[in-house]
């Protein structure tokens, strides 16, 4: 994941330890490492290293500058975020718009993504040195995000975007029609037997049980499982009966 570690978060004047903490646990979350602060306030870092929980280590090597010049000076594409719009903000787009362009940049060099402060963002001057700008879709009502949220948002868009994370795959194989349709005649003669439906009833109530099952595919262990229910049902029903 070397091209994700060339993404560097830069945040500008940070004013709490808990923000930077969680920040810290973001960007390890989503295989970000480099961390800078541009003139942070006197940060509570007992309070950082207790969001940032095992993240501690970004917090550690995270390097602190005087601008944001300063901070994005080895950077080829520089992402600043805004959540106001206006005539030179026009040309905004999503994290998840940007991600594929981001991660382009970060296989041949650094990049930044430029957060501003917790209370009013980025300046305009700020914002100028900024090749690109992000805004994440929120609310028109309440568009400003917790800066540790934001961060989290752009940081997962270029996880996802890389392509590292591969979703568990369902392991049991579809269930075959023969094994399906004899856990159909179980749970029939259950549903009978519990006093669910009655036999003249039966062939049209299991259509819609049918329809109800057939909403997603079941696979082996799904079936062996409502077989097992069946069965269960049917022999409490017996014990019970006497």
């Amino acid at each position: 994941m070397e091209d994700l570690s060339n993404i560097r978060i830069v945040l500008v004047n940070p004013l709490y330890g808990g923000n930077v903490g969680a920040i810290c646990r973001a960007m390890a979350n989503m295989g970000l490492k480099d961390l800078v602060l541009v003139e942070p306030a006197a940060l509570n870092l007992a309070e950082a290293r207790m969001m940032a929980v095992a993240a501690d280590s970004i917090l550690k090597s995270r390097r602190e500058v005087a601008t944001v010049a300063e901070a994005v000076a080895d950077c080829g594409l520089v992402m600043g975020t805004t959540a106001r719009g206006g005539l030179y903000r026009a040309h905004v787009k999503t994290p998840r718009e940007w991600a594929p362009r981001i991660l382009e940049s970060a296989a041949k060099g650094k990049v930044a993504l430029v957060f501003g402060r917790e209370n009013s963002g980025l300046t305009n001057e700020e914002l100028a040195i900024c090749t690109n700008l992000i805004q994440i879709p929120s609310s028109p009502d309440y568009p400003s995000l917790n800066i540790a949220q934001a961060v989290m948002i752009c940081c997962y868009e270029c996880y996802v975007a890389h392509g590292t994370f591969v979703p568990a795959e369902e392991m049991s194989p579809e269930c075959p029609v023969a094994t399906r349709e004899q856990m159909f005649k179980m749970w029939r003669e259950m549903l009978i037997e519990i006093g669910f439906m009655k036999e003249e009833k039966a062939d049209h109530m299991m259509l819609g049980l049918r329809r109800i099952f057939g909403r997603a595919p079941l696979t082996e262990d799904d079936v062996r499982i409502l077989m097992g229910v069946a069965r269960q049902t049917m022999w409490k029903a017996g014990q019970d009966a006497e």
